[in-house]
């Protein structure tokens, strides 16, 4: 099949990776496939622009699409002609900016899949297409008598357990134990309060415990000012943001991640990475995660999450493979494409 995948944003954020890597499983498995993103805002210094990692990975489209919310009208309108004039088998769009463009320029005989990233986009306008991918299986109820899928998190083969830990964790300058980490952006949906108060009771039983939050965002100082009215400024490490392989060692280093809340992408990426790493992974029961956690915390209050944290419980869930989860979205397609 040819495919093109529609995402429209410059950033390498948010389901940019894991669009990413469905697309290379969906090539891995014999597909013509590519992905086109935003070409108009080029300068993105908050973030990691996507247009060098998809242009590295051999995806990046070159059809023409400019696929920004920030085109005029007339960009728009040329951008529904070009890929109106596409020879395509597939248009699987993103974004709510996908979603328009794909709705009015999907080329003659393509099939539209929509993925949904998270709840909030599953409202009375939500565009028609011929398949749908959610987030979670508690948002298929949503979609009741359309064609669906779960779109779980794919996974980087770079997340694997480390070779030597303890000889990572003095690279890092880690000490302590358990070591307990947060991974995300810091914005209030993601709860490092709440992750910072837990921690504090932990200590009371654990007191060899280091909490590590790695990741950057608008709330990182009223957390620091957090951890210093705890006094917990020698037991928190602040790793600030990291990205590529230093990622993939700051997680690879932890005995325990928590994830607390999700942000844009209901996926629980987060989680499914830090299984891939032999982590343990403590969650809250939103989005995705579970289907990955270890343990589920029943409410969101600092003496659940420590309880939880204190239990030591593994649920030992098996993740499907990359490959897996491309052949369940393909079949999709091909499901989509007999049915029409």
């Amino acid at each position: 099949m040819r495919i093109v995948h529609l995402l429209a944003s410059p950033f390498w954020s948010g389901p940019a990776e894991n669009v990413a890597l469905l697309a290379l499983a969906q090539r891995e498995a014999g597909h013509e496939v590519t992905v086109a993103v935003d070409r108009r805002r080029t300068e993105v210094a908050a973030e990691e622009p996507a247009v060098p990692r998809f242009e590295a990975l051999g995806l990046l489209d070159v059809g023409g699409l400019e696929l920004s919310v920030k085109s005029p009208p007339w960009v728009v309108w040329r951008d529904l002609r070009r890929l109106r004039a596409r020879s395509v088998d597939v248009v699987h769009s993103h974004f709510t900016h996908d979603h328009l463009v794909a709705r009015w320029g999907r080329p003659r005989g393509a099939v539209l899949i929509r993925s949904v990233h998270a709840p909030r986009s599953l409202r009375a306008s939500l565009p028609s297409a011929d398949a749908y991918t959610v987030p979670a299986s508690s948002v298929i109820t949503r979609l009741l008598g359309r064609r669906v899928r779960v779109l779980p998190p794919l996974v980087d083969p770079r997340f694997r357990p480390a070779g030597d830990r303890e000889a990572l964790r003095r690279e890092l300058g880690l000490t302590g134990a358990p070591l307990v980490g947060m991974v995300s952006t810091f914005q209030a949906s993601r709860r490092h309060t709440l992750g910072v108060e837990a921690f504090a009771r932990l200590r009371r039983t654990q007191a060899g415990a280091r909490l590590v939050l790695v990741g950057d965002g608008e709330r990182v100082e009223p957390v620091r000012q957090q951890v210093r009215s705890l006094g917990l400024e020698e037991s928190v490490t602040f790793a600030g943001y990291q990205q590529g392989e230093a990622f993939v060692r700051w997680l690879q280093a932890l005995d325990e991640v928590w994830v607390l809340g999700l942000g844009n992408d209901w996926s629980a990426r987060a989680a499914a990475q830090a299984r891939a790493c032999g982590v343990r992974v403590v969650a809250v029961g939103e989005g995705n995660l579970p289907a990955l956690a270890d343990v589920l915390v029943e409410e969101p209050t600092p003496e659940a999450v420590a309880t939880a944290s204190e239990s030591g419980a593994r649920a030992l869930v098996a993740h499907p493979s990359n490959a897996r989860i491309a052949e369940d979205v393909l079949a999709l397609y091909e499901q989509a494409r007999t049915e029409r």
